[in-house]
């Protein structure tokens, strides 16, 4: 049987520390270390009193402590893993530009009255949960022991269930308008022939890769292993002058079938 440090030391790093930290702004809350209202999204506080946090810790807080908090929170543990561990294995950097699109969506849209809302983190999670239903379409998923369905109705169930309980549906929709727009953005639209829009961009990837946890297929900035930082450039001598790849360097000699000799320097493909 597993063990609660082995299951957290096995998740993956973003659904992980992105739990994580709902979890401790939760328990933070409960403990009367802060006050709600300094973390809501709140865009008077943004642009007079440059209180710049706010665009990030508004979906940092699910709630307090109660079945809601718990449900948002084994959404994360369960969809978002799910779609990590899936659709997003060997793509830290593509899963966590999915996080950054959400998040820059949402406030796009919080600008507008009437789809504000000071805490966007349910909208965010429920995104998780619209991808995970277009990724992986065909998962057989049972609800509360009482209906079993495919994966691809799972968001519009959970907006039923909101409905059935009197919880706000705002949120839901939200997280489904945003999780459709990129999934259409990053899959749908390229597949039909129209250009990637929605391509990871380079800043994420040095992020990724400075951050140093999972691992991204056939990025563009590579991680220095002895540091863990990402390195991109020439190298210099501690006089002042560049060094040169060795392979520069060298000369190759190669004889072909036909007795034809050719001299010159040797190349990998993939340098530049």
């Amino acid at each position: 049987m597993t063990t609660p440090k082995e299951y957290y030391n096995s998740l993956p790093p973003v659904a992980k520390t992105y739990a994580t930290i709902c979890l401790a702004t939760t328990g933070a809350y409960h403990l009367g270390l802060y006050y709600p209202d300094t973390i809501a999204l709140v865009y008077k506080d943004v642009f007079t009193r440059f209180q710049i946090w706010r665009l990030i810790t508004n979906f940092l807080f699910l709630g307090p402590f109660s079945l809601p908090f718990a449900f948002h929170l084994l959404m994360i543990l369960r969809y978002g893993v799910s779609l990590e561990r899936g659709p997003f294995d060997k793509r830290t950097s593509d899963y966590v530009w999915m996080f950054f699109f959400g998040s820059f969506s949402l406030l796009a849209m919080a600008a507008v009255p009437f789809l504000w809302s000071p805490f966007m983190g349910a909208s965010l999670v429920f995104m998780i949960v619209y991808v995970w239903s277009r990724e992986l379409p065909n998962t057989r998923i049972n609800i509360q022991g009482l209906v079993e369905l495919k994966g691809f109705y799972l968001p519009w169930a959970m907006l039923a269930l909101d409905l059935v309980f009197g919880n706000p549906l705002m949120p839901d929709l939200l997280g489904i308008g945003v999780g459709h727009l990129y999934y259409f953005l990053t899959v749908l639209h390229p597949l039909a022939g129209g250009r990637d829009f929605c391509k990871t961009p380079l800043w994420v990837h040095k992020l990724v890769a400075y951050w140093g946890k999972g691992y991204q297929m056939n990025s563009p900035v590579q991680r220095d292993p002895a540091t863990g930082v990402a390195f991109r450039g020439r190298s210099y001598r501690v006089g002042g002058t560049t060094t040169r790849d060795s392979r520069e360097g060298e000369t190759n000699t190669v004889t072909t079938q036909n007795g034809a000799t050719f001299r010159g320097r040797g190349r990998r493909l993939n340098e530049s």
